[in-house]
This record gives C-alpha cells, sequence and structure tokens, in this order.
C-alpha cells in the first residue's frame, strides 16, 4: 500500500508538470473484461465499482487503528505512570497522550464518533461503537476527578479536561457536544446529559456573534467568520432541537448556514471562501477545500434533523444543492480535491475529499440530488480515497490544522500528515455512505463504454427539483 501511495503520489506530480498529458497509473479497471482493450489505458486510483466488502475491510482498518492509538487512561505527566488513586487529585495527572494529534476530546474526534456511530448504523456492526462507549465512558468515569484537580489546582488550559469544564470556543464545544448528542440518541455509551447541557449553552448562548447574530470569533482579525465554523456551530444546534423539540434551535442552526452563506458563498464559483472579516469585507478569497467540506458537511448533518416542515428546510436544501454542483465540478482525475479547490497546481488533499465524497453519496441516498449526475462523482471520489488508506489504516494525504490566511503561499505550503486527525472521521463517513450507495435499490450501476452509469430503476423517484 505504501509504494501504491508513493506511486500515487508521483503520478499525480507527473500530472501536474505535463498539464494535459496523459500519464499511466499502476490500476485496470477489473469491470472492463476485455484484457486487450487498449482504448481504456490505466488510472492513478482504482477506477472501479467498490464492493461492500472491500470498503468495510477499509472501514475497520481505520477503526482498528483509531481504538488502538486513542488510550483512555490516566497517567503521570512526567513519569508516565498510571493514576490509580482518584480519591484525592494531583497536578500532574493528565489523560494518556495519544498517537500524533489525537486527542480524545478535541473537536476532530467528534467527527471520528459520528463516523464510527454512522458504520455501525449502516453495517449493522457493532464493532465500530465500541470505540465510542469506551471514550464515553471514560468522560463519565473520570470527569469528576479532573473537576476535583481542577479545583484544587487551577490548571486552566492545561487540564486535560478543559473543553469540557470550560469550553471557551466552537471548536471545544460543537463537535464533540454533536457526537455526544447522537451517541445518546443512539444508545451508546453513558448518558453524558449534564456534559450536553455545558457545551450546548456555548454553542447556542456564549459564543461570540456578529450583531445579526451569525456566529463569529475573535481571530485572526477582531470579527471574523470562518466557513468551518459552519460544522462548529450548525450540528450541534441541529442535535439540540432534535433532543429537546425547542424549534429556536432549528431557527438558529438555518439562520447561520443562510447568513454565513450569505458571507462567504461565491455564488459565481458555488464555492465557498475560507473566512472574512468584518473590517475588511471585500478582501482577496481563499477557496480552502477543507472549509468547503465542513460546510457541506454542516448542511447535510443540518437536514437529516431538520423537520421538513421548517420554513428554512428547502433554502438550506438549496444550498446545499448550489455548493455540491460547484464542488462535483472542481473534482480532480484522480478522484480526490485540490487543497485549494480552484487551483489545480495545489495538491491532492484526502480529508476534504472524504468530506465530499460523504456528503455527495448521503445526498444521492437521501434523494436530495440526482444519481444520474452525482452517483459516478461520489465513486470516484471513494476511488481516489481509497487509494489514501494505507496498510495500518492511516489516512495519508491530510491537511494539518490550518487557520484563516490571507495568501495563498501558507495554505499550499501546509504539510499532510497522518497524524492529522481531520482525515479519519470524514473518511469513515465516506465509506460508510458508500457501503449505502452500493446498495441503493433506486438505481442500478452499469459499466458502460468504459465507465459508469447510475440508472433509475422503473418506479424509482427521479424529480429532484426545488419542492423536493
Amino acid at each position: 500500500m505504501k509504494t501504491q501511495n508513493k506511486l500515487f503520489a508521483a503520478l499525480t506530480a507527473l500530472s501536474l508538470l505535463a498539464g494535459a498529458t496523459h500519464a499511466a497509473g499502476p490500476y485496470r479497471n477489473p469491470d472492463n473484461k476485455n484484457p486487450r482493450d487498449v482504448g481504456e489505458g490505466t488510472y492513478p486510483v482504482p477506477y472501479k465499482k467498490p464492493t461492500v466488502a472491500e470498503i468495510g475491510e477499509a472501514l475497520h482498518r481505520i477503526r482498528g487503528y483509531m481504538d488502538a492509538t486513542t488510550p483512555t487512561r490516566v497517567v503521570h505527566k512526567a513519569t508516565g505512570a498510571p493514576i490509580t488513586d482518584f480519591a484525592n487529585p494531583v497536578a500532574e495527572a493528565i489523560t494518556s497522550p495519544s498517537d500524533g494529534d489525537f486527542g480524545i476530546q478535541v473537536y476532530e474526534m467528534g467527527v471520528v464518533h459520528a463516523g464510527l456511530l454512522r458504520a455501525a448504523q449502516i453495517t449493522g456492526d457493532k464493532r465500530f461503537t465500541d470505540m465510542t462507549a469506551r471514550h464515553l465512558q471514560f468522560f463519565a468515569d473520570k470527569l469528576p476527578y479532573f473537576r476535583a484537580q481542577e479545583q484544587k489546582f487551577k490548571l486552566q488550559r492545561a487540564n486535560s479536561f478543559s473543553r469540557f469544564l470550560d469550553p471557551r470556543a466552537l471548536d471545544d464545544a460543537g463537535s464533540m457536544c454533536a457526537a455526544l448528542m447522537r451517541a445518546r440518541a443512539a444508545g451508546i455509551g453513558p448518558d453524558l446529559s449534564a456534559q450536553i447541557a455545558v457545551c450546548g449553552d456555548w454553542v447556542a448562548n456564549k459564543q461570540y456573534r456578529l450583531a445579526d447574530g451569525t456566529l463569529a470569533r475573535k481571530r485572526p482579525q477582531t470579527s471574523s467568520l470562518w466557513a468551518d465554523d459552519m460544522y462548529m456551530s450548525v450540528p450541534a444546534l441541529a442535535e439540540l432541537g432534535r433532543m429537546t423539540g425547542k424549534r429556536a434551535h432549528f431557527d438558529d442552526a438555518v439562520k447561520n448556514v443562510l447568513q454565513m452563506s450569505a458571507y462567504m458563498f461565491n455564488k459565481d464559483k458555488n464555492i465557498y471562501t475560507h473566512g472574512w472579516h468584518a473590517d475588511n469585507p471585500d478582501a482577496p478569497r481563499f477557496y480552502w477545500a477543507r472549509a468547503n467540506g465542513w460546510s457541506v458537511l454542516a448542511m447535510s448533518d443540518l437536514l437529516d434533523v431538520l423537520p421538513k416542515s421548517h420554513p428554512g428546510y428547502n433554502k438550506v436544501l438549496a444550498q446545499l444543492r448550489a455548493a455540491l454542483h460547484g464542488v462535483a465540478e472542481l473534482q480532480s482525475g484522480t478522484g480526490l480535491w485540490h487543497q485549494m479547490l480552484d487551483r489545480n497546481d495545489s495538491y491532492l488533499e484526502a480529508s476534504a475529499s472524504a468530506m465530499f465524497t460523504y456528503t455527495i453519496a448521503h445526498a444521492i441516498n437521501e434523494g436530495w440530488i440526482s444519481a444520474v449526475g452525482y452517483g459516478p462523482i461520489a465513486q470516484a471520489g471513494w476511488a481516489g480515497l481509497s487509494a489514501q488508506i494505507n496498510a495500518k489504516g492511516q489516512v495519508e494525504g491530510t491537511c494539518v490544522g490550518t487557520t484563516f490566511a490571507s495568501d495563498q503561499t501558507y495554505y499550499y505550503n501546509r504539510p499532510t500528515s497522518v497524524h492529522a486527525l481531520h482525515g479519519y472521521g470524514p473518511t469513515l463517513l465516506a465509506g460508510a455512505e458508500m457501503i449505502r450507495l452500493m446498495n441503493n435499490p433506486a438505481f442500478a450501476i452499469e459499466h458502460r463504454v468504459r465507465t459508469y452509469h447510475y440508472v433509475p430503476k422503473q418506479g424509482a423517484k427521479t424529480d429532484y427539483s426545488e419542492h423536493h
């Protein structure tokens, strides 16, 4: 697998240098049963109809890697020795460090739990939620200890449970809060309602906002919007609406989708700029892929739980369709998407590609967009993404954490790392939804003239107009 990924990277670089020149790849399409068909050539990724078994095996590789590299232990910070006395807190007690940046309470881990929950739901394999149950039980068991530690030593952000005890940003609260509510709804792990109240209160009531109510940040400029924050807020608000039945949370979620889109969505390109500054609203725009991924993922999550009778439902659906249309047209010839969506000389990036693959496949499965137009795009997305999952279950090619910047050089040169947790949850989501897509009874997937056609079956609904 590592050799294949190196070859894939070399082929990608060659194709960028050669422009339109075709470069041979290591994969031949096995769905083409004519081995002498020179009219097809080869591919840099496994361009084929994936099987459910293949996808499931890849998901279990990721699950196994995540489970092995996210220990739930309390240790002494200096020595690494296990802490066993939980009656008397010590200042040096921390949660056991994970591999790379795999903190068990970071926002990226909330997406991992979303992916594990989705995989369990679609496959019926409960192994996918074992890690979620383990993490949540650890939270329930050890929160009192770390609360007592904080009361005694006032460690603030050095406390391993600081995000739970004292959230100070959407990154601390939103994604994990949504995951806790989803797990609660699915009956996975202990009931963490008290913690949901804390993180939900931050998102709904305490996060900084613009005067019009749009959730914002005070960085990097005094008052800034980040497209990322559509995901850091909207799914939590949506799940609060589902859990409590309070329409005000749904209203807030819809308002933020539409208002963030008004500020950051380019209607000519049909994609989102990474951010917007109140003090410099006409600044040059930069179309970072993962910001677009967060945006479409958030809208998809909202539509999953938003009552169709809500007056904002069709508006959010229309916005999601517009964004997916723009994203789909920018897919590369490998099935992946570029770090800067509109710049094909920027590198191919895994986490955003996974978000796009998941959201397109999910939108097809939910009947929000046409399988005829988008099915092959989701399938090609998974082809590219599957080549990024190595034998260990690591997701390669994921951009590390990235701030809202004002120059292309920064974005172009952000490193990629298998220790960037951002790629794992979205890839779990993408694979799970691709299994659902492969099993979708509404259409047949036909291999004709060396490509794929998603053909609606007789009687299947094919109306994707605005009133759907």
